[in-house]
């Protein structure tokens, strides 16, 4: 009973945020007839307002980011196209990205420079967990296998640190460049802005839910490895 109830609590902390992002996207997507406009067209507004001259906007299917390699803010379809709460705080979300680049925010440079080299470890540490068994079974010597493991490891630690850097960065975004921008440049009404708030820390947050995931994903190895 008591592993039930810590699987339980477990599970509700990784995936708790992301159900509750999605919530809150979802929860104010829909269409507001009264928005001047989609959440494409604020993006390109507001690229021209803080005069970001070398930033372009587009849609995309991968979900929204802003891409400092190609100066991109790149929206998915319901978002470029949609004039809904969701769409305008997300684009400004995005520019506000696009705005800490062209201001030389630290936080930005840093995670730009680090989330290529954590990719790419992740992917040798997925595949050095992998092969420890294998490769344990094989050889019958611990060198081998404690060698994969603490390179398995140090790839899921790299991965919990590039998170480290990027929330801040997301709170940024969110409640440091687009919330200003929307309240001062009056682009929500008075009563909206509790509900853009609530958008924008989901918009911040999601990347909690890959945090947590990662965390989870290193205790799991090492119970199973140290259970070997």
């Amino acid at each position: 009973m008591l592993w039930l109830i810590l699987v339980i609590v477990v599970a509700a902390l990784v995936f708790g945020p992301l159900v509750w992002v999605k919530f809150v996207m979802r929860t104010y997507s829909e269409e507001i007839d009264g928005m001047p406009g989609t959440g494409g067209e604020l993006a390109e507004h507001f690229v021209d307002r803080f005069e970001l001259t070398d930033v372009n906007v587009e849609t995309t299917d991968l979900g929204d980011h802003y891409d400092p390699q190609s100066r991109t803010v790149r929206l998915s379809p319901d978002n470029f196209n949609g004039k809904s709460l969701t769409a305008v705080a997300v684009a400004a979300h995005e520019v506000g990205h696009a705005i800490q680049h062209h201001t030389g925010d630290r936080r930005l440079a840093a995670r730009t420079a680090l989330v290529p080299l954590a990719d790419r470890i992740a992917r040798i540490s997925a595949g050095a967990i992998w092969a420890a068994p294998v490769i344990g079974v094989i050889t019958r010597h611990p060198v081998p296998f404690s060698t994969l493991v603490v390179i398995g490891m140090s790839g899921l630690v790299g991965r919990m640190l590039v998170h480290a850097v990027t929330l801040p960065t997301e709170w940024d975004a969110s409640f440091g460049r687009a919330l200003p921008a929307l309240v001062e440049g009056q682009y929500i009404a008075p009563g909206e802005e509790q509900a853009v708030r609530r958008i924008l820390r989901a918009a911040a947050l999601t990347y909690v839910a890959g945090a947590l995931a990662d965390i989870l994903n290193l205790l799991r190895w090492a119970a199973l490895l140290l259970r070997r």
